[in-house]
């Protein structure tokens, strides 16, 4: 079922609300999950219908028109036909998120590399722009741990973007962001090129098993470091686990309650367990196929250039935007679009404003 096919939504819908009426439904594991896939379903299928009936009226409209020349008629036809292709428009995107997870929320982990404090304040640049980003589409963001520097910049963060196909926008992020600019900490004003790695994951639903063993964790409290008043700051109620076979390290410090933060590190393993997974599956066929990918730290998806000229370009979609803070501000739909075209077809977009100069 993909996001536009209409009877399979509305199927899906009376399947959904077949389980929400069974007896004991509430104390099943994944109610929340059903209860939220079927607002979701409700939610486009009255989109859908939305655009059917204006569909249906400017229809009406236009065979008025034919009949007789009415300027105010005519205005009113262009005007309503201009908000429905401006509505159908915002709603394009999701043809290309069909994927199984896109629907879901999404963790965003973000690590400075090399470069010191140019990569740390890299790391914090580009964690207000995702969150920015989130919050002029109307998602939730909650920070989940945060590994600030005491002189500048942020080493890393993980958070939550809340909300349907925050997975679906932001999963092609994942991958190695390069900035390249006048360092503000460097006294000769030189060029410095930092780097620094994004982390995308779905929130899985409670349907989805991965096997997690108890003896398999080691778990330790800390204090949080992070705002939260003086209750978070005097308690160890920061939670870190380590899951042992693996060696993935997960913490959380935004709650007052230990046994809270502890459920949602335990909510970002498991989605860390299944990414893993399914890259190991991913890599497996691949092999077998003689397919040979760069997996390295020079291997970045995106270049942000601010010195000598203005440009951020998506080395994968070949998509470039020359207003560099417009992007660092969170206007990042077009490279989006862009990138999940680009996975979708397998074609280059090409770059409408990249300068000649750009490699």
């Amino acid at each position: 079922m993909t996001v536009f096919d209409l009877p399979g939504l509305e199927k899906r819908s009376r399947e959904l609300t077949e389980k929400t009426l069974g007896e004991g439904f509430w104390e099943r594991a994944d109610s929340l999950d059903v209860s939220r896939e079927l607002a979701s379903a409700r939610t486009r299928i009255d989109e859908f219908m939305g655009f059917e009936k204006e569909l249906g009226d400017l229809e009406a409209l236009a065979e008025m028109l034919s009949e007789a020349d009415d300027a105010e008629l005519q205005t009113e036809f262009y005007d309503r036909a201009k908000r429905l292709e401006d509505a159908m428009s915002s709603k394009r995107i999701y043809v290309l998120m069909d994927e199984e997870y896109d629907i879901s929320s999404a963790v965003v982990s973000i690590h400075a590399g090399s470069g010191g404090l140019d990569s740390q304040d890299w790391c914090e640049m580009l964690c207000r722009m995702y969150i920015r980003w989130a919050e002029s589409h109307g998602y939730g963001v909650l920070v989940l741990d945060e590994l600030r520097d005491q002189e500048a910049g942020i080493k890393s963060v993980t958070f939550e973007v809340k909300g349907d196909f925050a997975y679906g926008y932001l999963k092609g992020e994942q991958g190695v962001h390069r900035l390249v600019r006048i360092s503000p900490f460097d006294a000769a004003h030189r060029r410095h090129t930092s780097f620094t790695s994004v982390e995308v994951l779905p929130i899985l639903p409670d349907s989805v098993e991965i096997e997690i063993r108890p003896e398999d964790l080691r778990t330790d409290t800390y204090r949080s470091s992070g705002a939260g008043g003086q209750h978070v700051n005097m308690t160890d109620s920061a939670i870190r686990i380590t899951h042992i076979p693996t060696g993935i390290v997960v913490s959380c410090q935004v709650e007052r309650s230990q046994h809270m933060n502890r459920a949602i590190a335990m909510q970002v393993l498991r989605s860390r367990l299944f990414e893993r997974t399914q890259r190991e599956r991913r890599e497996q066929i691949e092999s077998l196929q003689g397919e040979k990918r760069a997996i390295t730290w020079g291997s970045q998806i995106r270049s942000y250039t601010l010195q000598p000229f203005q440009l951020v370009k998506d080395h994968r979609s070949n998509f470039g935007v020359g207003n560099v803070r417009a992007v660092l501000d969170g206007e990042l739909d077009e490279l989006i679009m862009a990138y999940l075209r680009f996975a979708k077809t397998g074609r280059a977009s090409g770059s409408s404003d990249a300068d000649p100069g750009e490699e």
